[in-house]
């Protein structure tokens, strides 16, 4: 079965960078869209960036900030946040899904916390 376990959270300052860690298992990457989602306290799960085979998206609001990427030989991907604001304080979670089923699998996410 899958599993999806994300890590790096923590406090950081206005401008600081995190990069966030989501180690998987049950999934094989070339078959999947691998995804970063996040929520705030009172807002509607939002996606953040995708990647798979032909390449990245990221949201307007992330965009040349934040980078996602994908390790397969350690069935890791990642999420490099950078200039980070108080905006994208929230739960951060690794999502993936299957290129043919559709199904999708979540990790129990990663809270990051952007404040002075």
């Amino acid at each position: 079965q899958v599993r999806l376990v994300e890590s790096g959270g923590g406090l950081v300052q206005p401008g600081g960078s995190l990069r966030l860690s989501c180690l998987a298992s049950g999934i094989t990457f070339s078959l999947s869209t691998l995804s970063w989602y996040r929520q705030a306290p009172g807002r509607e799960r939002e996606l953040v960036a995708t990647i798979r085979n032909s390449g990245t998206n990221y949201a307007d609001s992330v965009r040349g900030r934040f980078t996602v990427s994908r390790d397969s030989a350690k069935n890791t991907v990642y999420l490099q946040m950078n200039s980070l604001k108080p905006e994208d304080t929230a739960v951060y979670y690794c999502n993936a899904r299957n290129l043919l089923s559709q199904a999708n699998a979540w990790g129990p996410g990663t809270q990051v916390t952007v404040s002075s």
